[in-house]
């Protein structure tokens, strides 16, 4: 390493202690070293001056070459405290790493808030200064957001994601906009902690635990280093987990859809029977069929409205992931990379 030293890593322990006033950078990653090396460096260089008390936690996300195998090198570092790495036991997603970060950071990490964002460098470190000032002007009493104003992707991308968001609106009755990339007072963590939903998707489970927020209008960045690994299937289920997280009112919104489907089914079934018996106007054999179509719409919509009666009722009994209980199960260890009281004890 460049400050002499040679990371070592700990077993995972838990200290639920939060003191001072500092600033935690969490990171999830996934054998992405590179683009991360580039980001730290800009970052510390965004934050230097600003905030007396800067730490990293780089989520690994089982990669498959650890830090100590990627021959990357962090540093030195002007403004960070310490930079570690978080190493888990098994690959789990950008969202579940950083559920598992929270919960991790609330437990054992003394700070006042926590900014979240991705390794690639599409969040911008000069963005995350605004979002970190903006939680501070408002004592710490929200979670600030970077709403997109402008992306950064390619044409086909945009389109997919307007769609994306279309059916969100339809089926959650919210409005998206956000991302992970966020700056969250530490008093909000032991909430974040028990919110299973956020075992799915982080932004989708602070809107459904209407915990306070805002939203502030960044513009996205490019990569720093390589190419974006996840797939169309990957967006795709990144997609459906944020919408998971509101599975209940979805499945209440496609109950009212299908009973109104019912209904009108019922409506129309009545109104071919009228004019079967009172005018003139059928023609031989065609009210037979229309009725019979309907009656088929009829039986389907009664089914569907049985199945996402379950849907909401399930949701509401099953035992799910809870963070602050099960996170532990997934944590290998905290390997140190940088620390500035070791390195200046080794430089004295």
């Amino acid at each position: 390493m460049r400050n002499g030293t040679s990371p070592e890593l700990r077993p995972f322990t838990s200290d639920n202690s939060r003191e001072s006033s500092s600033l935690t950078v969490l990171i999830p990653v996934r054998d992405d070293w590179a683009a991360l090396s580039r980001l730290l460096i800009a970052a510390d260089d965004e934050l230097a001056g600003k905030y007396s008390d800067v730490s990293v936690l780089v989520v690994d996300d089982c990669s498959e070459r650890r830090f100590a195998e990627s021959g990357v090198e962090f540093g030195p570092f002007v403004n960070f405290e310490k930079v570690s790495v978080l190493e888990l036991k098994r690959n789990l997603g950008h969202q579940r790493a950083i559920s598992l970060g929270l919960t991790y950071v609330d437990a054992n990490v003394d700070t006042s808030i926590v900014l979240v964002m991705d390794g690639d460098g599409e969040d911008r470190p000069n963005e995350a200064v605004r979002l970190v000032d903006r939680c501070r002007e408002l004592g710490n009493s929200k979670i600030i957001f970077a709403g997109r104003t402008r992306r950064s992707e390619g044409f086909l991308f945009r389109a997919f994601y307007f769609v994306y968001k279309l059916l969100y609106r339809i089926l959650t009755g919210r409005n998206y906009h956000v991302g992970n990339f966020s700056a969250i007072p530490a008093k909000f963590l032991s909430r974040l902690s028990v919110i299973s939903e956020g075992w799915n998707h982080y932004a989708s489970s602070v809107l459904k635990a209407r915990i306070p927020f805002e939203e502030i209008e960044t513009v996205r960045g490019n990569r720093l280093d390589g190419r974006s690994k996840m797939s169309f299937t990957s967006l795709v289920i990144h997609g459906l987990s944020a919408i998971s997280v509101h599975s209940e009112v979805v499945g209440v919104r496609m109950l009212y859809a299908t009973l109104s489907l019912t209904m009108v089914s019922l409506i129309l079934v009545a109104v071919v029977v009228g004019i079967r018996l009172f005018t003139e106007m059928a023609v031989p054999g065609w009210a037979t069929y229309v009725t019979a179509f309907l009656a088929v719409i009829l039986l389907q919509s009664v089914t569907l409205s049985f199945f996402f009666s379950f849907i909401v009722l399930s949701g509401r009994e099953n035992a799910t992931f809870l963070p602050e209980r099960d996170y532990h199960y997934f944590i290998a260890g905290e390997l140190t990379i940088f620390e500035r009281r070791r390195a200046g004890a080794l430089n004295a």
